[in-house]
């Protein structure tokens, strides 16, 4: 099954201190980290596409842009929602909005590259 736009995934995270700016090293306060925030909504991409490919592709982060709106303390949780909003060739591209009870926390979009797994990881050595 190839992947299309409207595609979608959902992923939440209850908000604990290793989850925070202080723990992630991004910041003083005892809130949900902006990096743990960017790793929630590429988990979600990631979801998405999920069985999608072959065993021999992946997909790799590519570009994040994010909009860190709202703080969330621990003992929250925050949900993260991504939905394919273009497929230009091995190019994958999400729109991604986290939110928690209290609305949205952060907002973006990634873009995921389609890759061929033993290729790619020779390039890593």
């Amino acid at each position: 099954m190839p992947i299309t736009t409207g595609l979608t995934a959902t992923v939440s995270l209850e908000v604990a201190d290793g989850d925070t700016a202080v723990a992630q090293g991004s910041g003083t306060l005892p809130v949900l980290a902006t990096p743990r925030v960017v790793a929630l909504v590429e988990e979600a991409a990631v979801a998405a596409v999920d069985g999608l490919l072959d065993d021999t592709h992946t997909t790799v982060g590519m570009t994040v842009q994010l909009d860190h709106l709202a703080p969330t303390s621990t003992g929250h949780t925050v949900v993260a929602n991504a939905t394919v909003e273009a497929v230009n060739g091995r190019r994958v591209s999400f729109q991604v909005q986290v939110a928690d009870d209290r609305g949205l926390v952060a907002v973006g979009r990634v873009t995921r590259v389609v890759v061929e797994i033993d290729r790619f990881m020779t390039k890593a050595d």
